[in-house]
């Protein structure tokens, strides 16, 4: 299962494409794929004989697993793996051991210190693992926690898996590392304490969720539902804005911008070969704006700010069951022309799941438009790492007073900036926020 982008730890089998025993040259797509990102079809970089599948169609399993076998042409096929025993080939048990020789009773040299001498206890040694012959390298199954807990503290990979699999809450540990983070040494100690006996198992969320599912149910005993099964898409956008929203400090900045010129322009620039429409100019202007305001151009980085030399601006796309943000590299240099083309083919290979991870990953920032679909303003979550969202609604005509005390009608546009306060303050918000609004008012200096 090949790894498409940092984040995706799985991916679906959808359609094996060769059958077992049928031969295949090196090039040929093997099989169909499926992740909460996107869809593909995988080659095999090598010609030969297909004489296993381990993966079912339909069947998820974890990226780098071995869902196949392939033998080269002119090699014997390699063995497969031996059946699991079964309990009626259990081994026997052992017989007792003889009593120990009074030589071997004899008082021995006191045992080296260690964590058990002095009141620690220690980790319990892990069972070994047979490699597998076709993956040869031994990864760790599952994770054991975020690096970082809610309230900022940070926790060692050996401290994480500590206080896995003695059942402890890490945000119930005092650390005593470097800036107060949690060491190995800290989670000894909260089991010496006897912390370990009180935690919950570890199963303790997966049946808390389980009896949230049955609450919820209650509710609604009377009235007739139909369950829909989440997909990995879905399961991933709830994850992640729930995490954005935890986490992330957001603060949101509204302003109304006249759009009259810039539909003007449009009309001007599309009464000949060019079609372009009016979230172009948008990602257009925002990416300017972006570019003017440089210390906006930046994402969080756990213990830094990263501040970066060009404007890669995502785009958010709808697509059925979820959403789809694929990046505009260098956004503020390229014309028009060049951002609506790559938006149109971005959005039509989105929606068919058929983005590669390098087209949705990076920047930090994006435009969100619901303003065809008739919503005046919203206020967006944050994708991080991005630091600022920029929400755009529907154009309406509104009246404005005139210089002279009278009154006219323009159209106005209600854009929210969506902002991680870790990044950006509220003057700096402002100041990006007034620089779009200043490139949208007056448009020919988007051309320019």
């Amino acid at each position: 299962m090949p790894q498409l982008g940092e984040t995706v730890a799985e991916g679906k089998v959808v359609k094996w494409l060769k059958s077992v025993g049928e031969s295949i040259a090196a090039g040929e797509i093997l099989f169909e794929i499926e992740t909460d990102k996107t869809s593909m079809e995988v080659p095999t970089l090598v010609g030969g004989t297909l004489t296993e599948i381990r993966a079912a169609e339909g069947e998820t399993v974890p990226v780098n697993a071995v869902v196949g076998t392939l033998t080269p042409a002119g090699e014997a096929p390699a063995p497969a793996p031996p059946p699991a025993p079964t309990p009626a080939a259990a081994a026997p048990v052992p017989a007792p051991a003889p009593a120990p020789s009074p030589a071997a009773a004899a008082p021995g040299p006191a045992p080296t210190p260690g964590p058990a001498s002095t009141g620690l206890r220690a980790p319990a040694a892990e069972p070994q693992r047979p490699l597998d012959p076709f993956n040869a390298v031994v990864t760790p199954e599952r994770n054991f926690g975020r690096a970082t807990l809610p309230n900022g503290v940070k926790v060692t990979p050996l401290a994480r898996r500590l206080a896995n699999q003695a059942g402890i809450d890490p945000t119930t540990i005092s650390g005593s590392g470097p800036r107060g983070r949690i060491i190995a040494a800290d989670v000894h100690r909260a089991i010496a304490q006897g912390q370990a006996a009180s935690a919950a198992p570890p199963s303790a969320a997966a049946g808390a969720a389980l009896a949230g599912v049955d609450q919820v149910k209650a509710l609604y005993k009377d009235v007739p539902y139909e369950e829909v099964e989440l997909d990995g898409m879905r399961r991933t956008i709830a994850r992640r804005l729930v995490e954005s929203k935890q986490t992330v400090p957001h603060f949101y900045l509204t302003a109304d911008v006249n759009v009259d010129a810039l539909l003007a322009l449009r009309q001007q620039t599309n009464s000949g070969a060019a079609r372009l429409s009016i979230n172009d100019f948008v990602v257009k202007a925002y990416a300017m704006a972006v570019e003017r305001v440089p210390a906006a151009n930046a994402v969080w980085a756990e213990d830094r700010v990263l501040r970066f030399g060009r404007v890669d601006l995502g785009v958010a796309v709808s697509v059925d069951g979820g959403l789809f943000t694929p990046v505009v590299r260098d956004a503020s240099r390229k014309s028009l022309s060049a951002i609506s083309s790559e938006i149109r083919d971005l959005a039509a290979r989105a929606r068919e799941r058929r983005l590669r991870p390098d087209e949705y990953q990076g920047g930090a920032s994006a435009v969100s438009n619901l303003g065809m679909f008739g919503v005046r303003e919203f206020a967006a979550i944050i994708n991080p790492p991005h630091a600022t969202l920029l929400a755009v609604g529907a154009g309406e005509r509104r009246p404005e007073e005139t210089a002279e005390g009278g009154v006219r009608f323009v159209t106005k546009v209600t854009v929210t900036l969506s902002a991680d306060h870790r990044v950006v303050d509220g003057a700096l918000g402002a100041e990006l926020l007034a620089a779009f609004k200043a490139l949208v008012e007056d448009p020919i200096r988007i051309l320019i």
